[in-house]
């Protein structure tokens, strides 16, 4: 399949359709697919998990490259598409079920080192696949996702600017973030309504977040970013539960040499994670 048209064909020929509610857009042409491949980077000595198949142009541009690939699929649909006439390599596994659902930590063990995740995400359940992912970045060599643009200037996003908060904060405590490549609608059959773009995400080596960290951390974070007009006193005292003592939270600023009036986009994710670990004890 190498255009628009043939991939309407393939859906119409098997009775398929795109399904809006699960945010399915599919990839029409192989040589942006052969280009995620790479910019993943996928090498002949990874195994890859991914996320979302679709009609297999991005699986199979990744069987190209890696020495096994295992597709998670949802709609049954398309898993019987793709199953039928052989229309996958054979070092391509096929699962049929909700990426949600699946132990994502057993399936990377059980394909050995390395493995990276490659996904086009629907956009419905983007952010709790990304936060996942967080999860499995010891185990993984790095992840390649596409995501609505909107999500891709929040994971990039710097201290003071309108889209950072606790999903950038989160992600450069865990990873290194590149904005790989805009795609437009063009590139999808049905075309989106929106501009997608490539992220990919490398593990910190070494990682300023010890090994169970992450969720404390997040917990903080997430009330800190939880009302951008209130002070970050004001923010963590509503947002946690129980509330940590006013004057708790005004010496740990104070030690830090943070005013009390500050928000906390105006701070670094290491100074957020210093007020996440200093509080961490009162909460």
């Amino acid at each position: 399949m190498s255009s628009h048209r043939q991939v309407r064909d393939e859906l119409a020929r098997r009775g398929l359709r795109a399904q809006r509610e699960r945010g399915q857009n599919f990839l029409s042409d192989p040589r942006i697919a052969d280009a995620i491949a790479g910019a993943a980077p996928v090498a002949s000595s990874d195994a890859v998990i991914e996320i979302g198949p679709g009609l297999g142009i991005l699986t199979r541009a990744l069987a190209a490259r890696a020495r096994r690939v295992v597709a998670i699929e949802i709609d049954a649909g398309l898993v019987r598409a793709l199953r039928e006439d052989g229309a996958l390599p054979a070092n391509v596994e096929l699962l049929h079920a909700d990426a949600l659902d699946v132990d994502l930590a057993a399936l990377a063990a059980s394909l050995g080192s390395p493995v990276r995740v490659v996904a086009n995400l629907p956009y419905a359940v983007s952010s709790p696949l990304l936060r996942r992912l967080l999860d499995l970045r010891e185990r993984l060599a790095g992840w390649l996702v596409l995501v609505q643009r909107e999500v891709a200037a929040r994971l990039a996003a710097l201290p003071g600017s309108r889209d950072y908060g606790s999903l950038t904060v989160l992600h450069a405590l865990a990873v290194r973030i590149e904005r790989v490549r805009d795609l437009p609608p063009s590139c999808f059959v049905p075309a989106p309504q929106v501009v997608s773009t490539l992220v990919r995400a490398t593990p910190l080596d070494p990682s300023p977040l010890a090994a169970d960290e992450l969720p404390g951390v997040e917990r903080i974070v997430r009330a800190a970013f939880g009302n951008r007009r209130k002070t970050l006193p004001n923010s963590l005292r509503a947002g946690l539960h129980p509330p940590p003592p006013l004057e708790v939270v005004h010496g740990i600023l104070a030690s830090l040499g943070i005013a009390h009036r500050t928000r906390a986009e105006a701070l670094s994710p290491a100074q957020l994670l210093a007020i996440a670990r200093a509080l961490a004890g009162h909460v």
